[in-house]
């Protein structure tokens, strides 16, 4: 998954230029919450990837040019996209549906096999469920 790094505008300053910095999502490095915590007990996605692409807009303003600055992937990519927290977001009507049927008292499961009915391609997982049921309350 590509995710924005890094972005900047120039608000009609000369010195500051409008980019923006594309990355893998498993760049960087992965930062102890606790610098005591066992290593076998954390788990992360960071995996020090270095790909990153840069992007400007052209001078003409018709688009963005875009320029690798690394093009290697140190990890296999994914088969599914199950678990991706931007693929297993819920949509507007997924989320009314989830508050409404967390207000008629339906079970967690049950919710969420409504919505995997509903859309075949929904990739939700029941913890993103958890938090928008907590979100909602």
């Amino acid at each position: 998954m590509i995710v924005i790094r890094r972005s900047g505008k120039a608000n009609r300053q000369p010195e500051r230029k409008t980019f923006v910095l594309l990355g893998c999502e498993g760049s960087g490095k992965y930062m102890k919450y606790k610098q005591v915590a066992d290593v076998s007990v954390t788990s992360s996605r960071k995996c020090d990837c270095p790909f990153k692409l840069r992007g400007k807009p052209i001078s003409t303003g018709d688009g963005w040019m875009l320029k690798v600055i690394c093009g290697l992937y140190n990890h296999a990519l994914s088969q599914t996209l199950v678990g991706h927290p931007y693929a297993g977001r819920l949509k507007r009507d997924e989320h009314e549906l989830v508050v409404n049927m967390t207000k008629s008292q339906v079970r967690s499961t049950n919710i969420l096999l409504s919505l995997k009915e509903k859309n075949t391609h929904n990739v939700t997982t029941i913890k993103q469920l958890y938090n928008a049921r907590y979100t909602y309350k």
